[in-house]
């Protein structure tokens, strides 16, 4: 299993080849077709590792309680 880093590098490959346009309609399926497996690994990793964070938000009495990362009501709070 390729990490985030080398499936978003290996998207980036195939949307260059992709956007020159020079390749057979055959080929440019098959790496379209890569593209979106890639695409769907990376955004798969990205929601793993976005549950994983959490940040630590001051309560009233001044302590730390941590909270999962990024929500509407922890980014208002931290607006406070």
């Amino acid at each position: 299993m390729a990490s985030f880093e080398e499936s978003l590098k290996q998207l980036e490959s195939i949307i260059a080849k992709l956007e020159r346009g020079d390749l057979p309609l055959e080929e440019s399926v098959q790496l379209f077709e890569e593209g979106i497996r890639l695409s769907n690994a990376c955004k798969a990793d990205l929601e793993a590792a976005e549950g994983k964070v959490q940040i630590l938000l001051k309560q009233k009495d001044g302590s730390r309680k941590p909270e999962p990362f990024p929500s509407d009501s922890v980014n208002s709070r931290l607006r406070e």
